[in-house]
């Protein structure tokens, strides 16, 4: 049995789909929410209705479980997220708890420069989160990851939507030469499904990225191109960015961009180009050549697609 923490997230449904394909028993620890869970649709997954704070009932959730997927983060909840309760303590108790039912192994998915020291809180709880792996009894495997993207996630959706909202002018960090390197979210899943077949990587912390180097610019560049939506790029300060984002932040509940969002911009987060075929065995995709979920499709086939989609529902009941 594997279970999945943060099996709702962007990564945790796509891990949930390549498990569930190969033919794994899982179990998703899904937080206490008055929301449904956005678990993928006809996939067989059990689920456990616990908190990372509540130590008992994570021990429960821990029977007959072999390996743990370890995605559940706050940061995509910006500033109403809480990174000390849910990515550190949260860990914390994780780990104890698997220590506690025999549990082989914890597959843990970080950050590229993720430290204690670091300054940016993000980095630094994923660091201090991987110290309390590292220091547990159950063996492990770390997985360090550039940014992430694919047709669910918080990166590149939301920075087209940015993009679309905005009135011919886009601010962007000025000076900004930071680069990063996108990972296809369904190579960051292979990575981590061989990873949990090959006993060679027990202990192992493996920093990995895509194929390609991008400032945020160039970034923006290509998501414009994509969209085909042009703006005027003006250079902003990162202060004044950074400040002009968490007043939005603050006054919209629902705006794409958090202060932590930007930390990940703040700083280079690569790895050696070739880690990814190193390491896996797999060469990562292109960015610009997976973006395609990007394009909008004109309003009536968005329509009709939803009264497909209920038909077909309906046949199946």
């Amino acid at each position: 049995m594997i279970l999945i923490t943060g099996a709702t997230g962007f990564i945790g449904r796509a891990l949930v789909r390549q498990l569930s394909s190969i033919g794994y028993p899982l179990r998703a620890l899904i937080r206490p929410s008055p929301r449904t869970p956005r678990l993928p649709k006809g996939v067989p997954v059990e689920v456990a209705v616990v908190s990372l704070a509540d130590t008992r009932g994570l021990r429960a959730a821990m029977r007959d479980v072999d390996t743990v997927f370890h995605l559940a983060s706050a940061e995509n909840q910006g500033s109403r997220g809480d990174l000390l309760r849910t990515d550190i303590q949260g860990t914390k108790n994780l780990v104890e708890a698997a220590a506690d039912a025999g549990v082989d192994r914890i597959v843990y998915v970080s950050h590229l420069g993720a430290a204690r020291a670091s300054g940016y809180p993000a980095f630094k709880a994923k660091g201090i989160a991987e110290e309390y792996i590292r220091a547990g009894k159950t063996p492990h495997t770390i997985v360090r990851t550039s940014l992430v993207y694919g047709p669910e996630d918080h990166f590149t959706n939301n920075l087209a939507r940015l993009i679309r909202s905005s009135v011919g002018i886009y601010p962007i960090p000025s000076g900004g030469r930071t680069v990063v390197q996108p990972v296809w979210v369904e190579d960051l899943v292979t990575c981590m499904i061989w990873a949990l077949q090959n006993e060679n990587t027990l202990g192992q912390v493996y920093e990995i990225g895509g194929s390609e180097f991008f400032t945020l610019q160039q970034i923006i560049e290509v998501i414009m191109e994509v969209t085909n939506r042009r703006r005027l790029l003006v250079p902003m300060s990162p202060i004044t960015l950074r400040a002009v984002t968490v007043f939005l932040e603050g006054v919209l509940p629902k705006f794409p961009i958090s202060s932590l969002w930007l930390d990940y911009f703040a700083v280079n987060r690569t790895a050696a180009v070739d880690s990814m075929p190193r390491y896996f065995g797999l060469m990562p995709a292109r960015f610009s050549y997976r973006l395609d979920y990007l394009i909008r499709k004109p309003w009536y086939r968005r329509a009709w697609n939803k009264v497909a989609e209920r038909v077909a529902a309906l046949r199946t009941r």
